[in-house]
This record gives C-alpha cells, structure tokens and sequence, in this order.
C-alpha cells in the first residue's frame, strides 16, 4: 500500500547503496534510480549525495528517512490491527542463518512453519555468523539465528538450543579408535577449518583460550567457507576438524567420518538475534513462537 518511490528510497537510504538496494528489491539498479529520482523531483531537491561511487543522505534526505521509517512502522501496524481482528497470519518475514543452521536446522523448522501458515512467505539469506548480526543491524533482515556470541548490547539475543561440538577425522586415522580426545592432541595433526568471521571459528578460538593445558596455537591448514567442504576435506585425509554435531549425521551412518567427544566437551547455543523494536509484526512473533517450541523439541 505505500508509496512504491517512499519504499526503494527507504531501502536505498538504510542499506546506502543503490546495487544492495536492487538486490533486496529484487529490481535492476536503474529502476531504483529511476525511483528515487522520482522522489527527488516531487521535493523538488536532492535527497542523497553522490561523490566517489558513495552516497549519503542530505538534510533533506535525512528528515525524508525518519519520517518514513515512522511510516512503515505506522503501516505495520495498521496491518497487524485488522490480522488481529480476522485471524489471519500472513505477510513477508526476511530471516538469515548463519551456514550451519540454514542447511541443518531451518529446512526442517521453516517446512513445518509454512505448513502451519501458508500465505506466510519467508526470505531466507545465508552467510556467516557475523555477516548475520551486520544484516540485522542494518534491518536488512527481521530475524537472525546465528551460532557465535553476539557483542551488540542494543540487539535482543535469545538463546534456543545448544548444539555439540566433535572432533572429526577419517576412518584409519591414528585417532579414529579414540573415543575421546584432547584439543591439545587433535592439534598435532593439520587442522581444517571455517573461515574467520564463522560462528564455529570463533567458539573454537574461545574454547582453546580457556584450555590452560593447550599449549599449542591452532595452526590452520586450511580454511573454507562451508561445513561440506570442511567434512569433504577431512573425508579425503587432508587433516581434522571441529564441526556441529547436527552436519555429520548422514556421514556417520554411511561411515565416512569417525567422530569423538572432545576433553573437555564443547558444546554452544544457537541464538536468535533481532533489533529492539517497540512493535513487531504478528507474523514475526508467530514465528518467534513457533521456533523457540521447536528448539525446545529438538534440544537435546
């Protein structure tokens, strides 16, 4: 129901960017610019800067943006008023998981979920534990589920399950007959791991900053940017690793990974994460709800 020019203009100005913007939009870049130029010659003024590939708001762009942040929010809940009277749950929800809980525990939850409410339609982005958290500051996503402590005290963290940590390595490996490990041992072989900026990097850089007995540093022999490829690396010999619990079941069955607890344990929450906002859509508290009575389910 807004105005279509008020809502490509309020993207471009949170986001401050005109290519991120399209993406989110789903638009081409010059629809966008042709938009906001819309806008701009209905007040007739300029409403961003432009200099050196970078925007950013004028005066006049910025009173734009603050009153149309109170728009949508107004618009929001004008919808959620009338949903609450004839019961209906329906709308758009933009979520993003970091890459272990997108491909391990969402599919399952957000099926059951649109089961349950099919006129919902949920947007679902990936990317890392910290690249999750920037979405959700930016307001690029409504909800974040991420796997690393979060350190922005002016975000909601609400903790859902805990999930455990392994050591993996190939069968025949000399550690493959072990049923526990120390970190301090696994360290003597080259060690495979996700990229910096994952969830499951950072809880194993805090693990080993609490073991006084782990005088090693952890030497990373390689890195790569998805728990597959982490498993497919270690399946082919290339060294060992730490992954979720929840990303080795199938390899476990077929026995191409042999797992073992680690000494001490390791184990982390799964978080959901979102801004601390007076008002939220009905559809987004739905959720919230549904998924915390998942995690409760399926915690183990």
């Amino acid at each position: 129901m807004a105005d279509r020019r008020l809502q490509v203009f309020h993207t471009v100005a949170r986001l401050l960017s005109f290519t991120k913007a399209a993406e989110e939009l789903h638009m081409t870049q010059p629809a966008v610019t042709f938009q906001v130029r819309q806008l701009e010659e209905h007040f007739n003024t300029r409403l961003f800067d432009r200099t050196h590939n970078r925007i950013s708001l004028t005066d006049a762009g910025k009173t734009v943006f603050a009153s149309s942040d109170r728009i949508f929010e107004l618009y929001s809940e004008m919808e959620n008023a009338v949903r609450e009277i004839t019961g209906e749950i329906s709308g758009a929800l933009a979520i993003g998981a970091s890459t272990t809980i997108a491909e391990y525990m969402l599919p399952t939850l957000l099926g059951d979920f649109k089961e349950r409410y099919p006129d919902v339609i949920i947007h679902l982005k990936v990317s890392n534990s910290d690249g999750i958290v920037s979405m959700v500051e930016n307001n690029t996503i409504d909800l974040g589920v991420v796997e690393a402590p979060v350190g922005n005290k002016n975000l909601v963290v609400e903790h859902c399950k805990r999930d455990q940590l392994f050591a993996i390595v190939p069968p025949g490996h000399p550690l493959a007959g072990a049923e526990m490990v120390t970190f301090e041992r696994l360290l003597e072989y080259p060690f495979i791991c996700r990229e910096e900026g994952s969830g499951t990097r950072e809880v194993i850089n805090d693990y080993l900053n609490l073991q006084h007995d782990c005088h090693s540093v952890l030497k990373v022999s390689m890195e790569l940017g998805s728990p597959e490829a982490v498993k497919g690396a270690v399946e082919a010999g290339m060294g060992v690793s730490v992954v979720s619990g929840a990303t080795i079941q199938k390899e476990l069955k077929l026995g191409t990974l042999v797992a073992l607890n680690l000494d001490p344990s390791l184990d982390r929450p799964f978080s959901f994460v979102h801004q601390k906002q007076k008002f939220r859509l009905r559809v987004m508290e739905e959720l919230l709800e549904f998924a915390r009575a998942y995690c409760r389910e399926h915690d183990a």
